[in-house]
């Protein structure tokens, strides 16, 4: 008898150190992510995820060790319950559980799930127990299915991510081509003081070809709209230019008679 209790307070001090160290690292891993989640990397989260998964990993093993006692087999049973404060077992509960009363007694104690949750776990079993085992498989075989083209489509975005990230961003433009196009027209680099034959000098109203250019400035010429013979066709008068005895002067103003058709040339 002796022997089974030593075995069991072993067991149970090899138990609460796990589940000590268990609880310190969530505690530090909860830490990082709400204190230093701008700071926090992902390969940090992996190591945190790692180290977790490890130490679930040796409880288990000092839980299914041969020489570990069955706890299933051991009955709690409170002694003394009381609604008054407790202080020792605030201490040992990390201020968690302040009174042992008839409160808290049924949710510490309670071996079994909730009676709500035990019937949605029961109605959850009766549910699978209902289909056949080809509709079982024919399901699983749709879902392996959709998680396969799940995952294919997220490494492919992060093929293509990656690609991305590494390959230049193509040039569209040439800059020479730009820097000459903005000269040009800023400054008027490059352009040439091409002037049509005629514009050298002033032309007088009347003449032929008295309608084309002025010097430095775009020209008017006459205009024929196409139309119905016989028809009365609107067109641009001359451009009135300075005068004969001012060579090269500028003309205060341009005077431009527009004659209205008396009759739509596709008016019948």
């Amino acid at each position: 008898m002796q022997r089974e209790e030593k075995q069991l307070e072993a067991s149970l001090d090899a138990l609460l150190s796990q589940v000590a160290d268990l609880k310190n690292s969530l505690g530090s891993f909860i830490y990082k992510l709400e204190n230093e989640y701008d700071r926090l990397t992902w390969p940090s989260v992996l190591d945190s995820f790692a180290l977790l998964s490890g130490q679930l990993n040796t409880l288990n093993k000092v839980l299914k060790h041969e020489k570990t006692p069955l706890f299933r087999n051991q009955v709690i049973i409170p002694l003394v319950l009381s609604p008054d404060r407790d202080e020792d077992l605030m201490r040992q509960t990390e201020g968690r559980v302040p009174v042992f009363s008839h409160e808290v007694v049924p949710d510490h104690l309670r071996t079994k799930p909730d009676p709500e949750v035990e019937e949605q776990e029961k109605q959850l079993t009766t549910d699978a127990a209902r289909i056949g085992a080809d509709a079982a498989q024919k399901q699983i075989q749709s879902l392996n299915k959709m998680c396969s083209n799940l995952l294919e489509k997220i490494s492919k975005e992060e093929r293509e991510s990656e690609s991305g990230g590494l390959r230049p961003n193509k040039q569209t433009f040439n800059p020479a081509d730009t820097n000459a196009l903005v000269a040009a027209v800023a400054f008027g680099k490059g352009l040439s003081n091409w002037r049509p034959a005629g514009s050298s000098g002033p032309s007088q109203p009347g003449q032929p070809g008295a309608g084309t250019v002025l010097a430095g400035t775009s020209g008017l010429q006459q205009v024929q709209m196409a139309g119905a013979p016989n028809q009365q066709q609107p067109m641009l008068s001359g451009v009135q230019m300075a005068q004969a005895g001012q060579p090269g002067k500028m003309p205060s103003g341009i005077k431009t008679n527009i004659k209205s058709a008396s009759m739509h040339p596709y008016q019948r």
